[in-house]
């Protein structure tokens, strides 16, 4: 059969910054090494390209593939500047969650396909520094009731209810308003939770059972979510972000940062909304990842002082070396009859009886994730 190959271009050319300064293609992390861990949107906007490939075996016989898209626009920290894509599917197009409006491209293959399955998809945004003045709060909307419902409801893994809110109420005892909340559920979790290595991928953060069995272990996709179900069920508007990190750490640490084959480099953040800042970063599951490999092979402790300072920036500021995908829980797979995954950061491949492919294990799942800093566009 005649190999049929598709391009597609969304505006991949267009973006107007106010940039003060981007950091271009040649900069380097390392030189930064001694540097205080002190992200500022000062930095400026830096531009980024991820190819996406996915080389699946005939074998297989893989009817349908998912690639998560950048879907999460912030004018202050996050803008998507478009996708290319291009394989030998039969359809190939774009969709969009209503809910969340995660966006992911979506390729089927027909039934006659006779050459393996191969996807490419290209994309590329802008990001910048994130970071916080608690001592400044401004103007900020406030959440309209819809948006406030969104993010203070329960989904499959984060129950708000029974145990969780019940730790979320010792937690914020005594606290007054929503900074000292959530400042207070963050501390709590940097403090009680450890990164457990084995953990496969990012884990799935089912946080009832980390609760009610005590074993708070685990990694960003677990620390994180826990973050999330914790503050909503305190009241908080709260929400994972899940992303990728596409290039090293300016700061010197080894372990906040993963460039070129960044096909393992998926990474869960938090937000939480707050009055007079909006919304919020927050990561202390990164805190933990810094106590565990930042000085391999031994552990940090709190009192270290990149641990401190790490815990000190994490509340309220993100090195954006990273590439925000969407907020979304529980998602249904357009075209798919399986279940639901409970959030969209990894490729999903699916076979022509309705079998999913692991894609937390990018190497059997034969996909590679690709990334590289690009100087500005004109």
């Amino acid at each position: 059969m005649e190999r049929r190959t598709f391009l597609k271009s969304a505006s991949l050319l267009a973006l107007s910054l106010p940039m003060n300064r981007i950091w271009a293609a040649e900069s380097s992390p390392q030189a930064a090494a001694a540097t205080a861990f002190a992200p500022t949107p000062d930095s400026g906007w830096r531009v980024f390209e991820l190819v996406s490939r996915l080389n699946l075996p005939t074998a297989e016989g893989v009817k349908q593939a998912w690639v998560p898209l950048p879907s999460v626009y912030a004018d202050d920290w996050m803008r998507p500047m478009g996708n290319l894509w291009q394989g030998n599917a039969s359809q190939m197009q774009v969709y969009t969650d209503t809910k969340y409006q995660t966006q992911m491209l979506h390729a089927v293959w027909d039934e006659k396909q006779t050459e393996a399955p191969m996807l490419e998809v290209t994309s590329r945004f802008a990001t910048r520094d994130r970071a916080v003045d608690f001592d400044k709060p401004g103007t900020v909307p406030e959440l309209s009731a819809a948006e406030r419902a969104l993010y203070t409801e329960p989904t499959e893994l984060l129950p708000t209810d029974g145990i969780v809110r019940e730790t979320a109420e010792k937690i914020v005892t005594g606290k007054d308003n929503d900074l000292d909340r959530a400042r207070a559920i963050y501390d709590w979790i940097v403090e009680n939770t450890v990164r457990d290595p084995k953990v496969e991928g990012c884990g799935i953060g089912d946080i009832r059972w980390m609760l009610e069995t005590g074993n708070l272990k685990g990694k960003c996709a677990d620390l994180n979510a826990l973050y999330v179900g914790l503050a909503r069920a305190a009241g908080l508007p709260a929400r994972d972000v899940y992303g990728l990190r596409v290039a090293d750490s300016r700061f010197g640490y080894h372990s906040l940062g993963k460039s070129g084959d960044v096909s393992k480099g998926q990474h869960c953040r938090a937000e939480v909304f707050l009055s007079g800042f909006g919304w919020t970063a927050v990561d202390p599951a990164d805190v933990r990842k810094v106590m565990l490999e930042e000085n391999k092979p031994d552990q940090l402790g709190l009192d270290d002082p990149k641990v401190v300072a790490a815990r000190k920036t994490l509340f309220g500021g993100w090195e954006t070396n990273w590439l925000a995908y969407n907020v979304a829980h529980d998602l249904a797979l357009p075209g798919s009859t399986g279940k639901r995954v409970p959030f969209l950061m990894y490729p999903q491949a699916e076979t022509a009886n309705g079998e999913r492919l692991n894609g937390l294990k990018p190497d059997t799942f034969s996909y590679t994730l690709t990334s590289r800093e690009v100087a500005p566009l004109a």
